[in-house]
């Protein structure tokens, strides 16, 4: 069971003041009849329809672009109690996160209700690939960088970068543009590790087509999905 108001948030989408505005207009109804009450609960054969138009359920699918700031989770929820990168949306939608981000790393993520879309863009085989700005305590010589390239193991995984290049560099430290294809685990920051280059800051700058662009730490886009594929 899921009541009106929510089901609505879901599915249309509508932010739920949106939602309840409709409901009190009497432009929802439910099996054919005006619905007055944003908690009725619906159940699965029942009809949701708005302005005549039938909503159904996972029908339109929604993608925003977050800027996530360091110190925000990027997973749903936090036993610890931590910031929650999703509560930075104003929206009820039920969106999950496209690409995570660990706790101290910026940048773009992808929140949507899309599974389809989710799959084809972390699955290794579509080759949808990933861009950061990141800084390394010091220079990466050549050895180093043609590591990144050919691959290091770590505890019997290999972490692998398709892309390596120089950004600008300082008297102790330097930025890269690092490309990959992957979604491992910090794999970035372990790399850095194992070089002896730990990573100061990293910022996700590109998802397949989607740029970061001018979003600033904390805001969000809605997005097409031809932006992103």
């Amino acid at each position: 069971m899921e009541s009106l108001v929510k089901f609505l948030s879901r599915v249309g989408p509508f932010p739920r003041r949106h939602a309840e505005s409709l409901i009190r207009d009497g432009r929802v109804k439910v099996n054919n009849a005006v619905a007055t009450s944003p908690s009725l609960q619906l159940g699965s054969q029942d009809q949701v329809s708005v302005d005549g138009e039938i909503l159904r359920a996972e029908a339109i699918k929604v993608y925003i672009a977050l800027n996530k700031p360091d110190g925000y989770i990027s997973d749903l929820k936090d036993v610890k109690g931590r910031k929650l990168a999703r509560e930075l949306i104003k929206h009820d939608l039920r969106l999950f996160p496209v690409g995570r981000l660990d706790y101290h790393s910026e940048g773009l993520m992808i929140f949507t209700n899309d599974g389809d879309l989710a799959n084809y863009v972390m699955h290794p085989r579509y080759n949808v690939t990933k861009e950061y700005l990141v800084k390394f305590k010091g220079l990466l010589d050549k050895e180093s960088v043609g590591k990144m390239k050919k691959g290091i193991l770590i505890e019997g995984e290999l972490y692998q970068a398709e892309s390596v290049r120089l950004v600008k560099k300082s008297v102790a430290n330097a930025w890269y543009s690092i490309i990959v294809n992957e979604g491992k685990n910090r794999m970035i920051r372990k790399m850095g590790q194992a070089l002896g280059h730990p990573v100061l800051k990293l910022i996700r700058v590109r998802i397949g087509k989607l740029l970061l662009g001018d979003l600033n730490p904390g805001e969000y886009r809605h997005i097409e999905k031809n932006e992103i594929i």
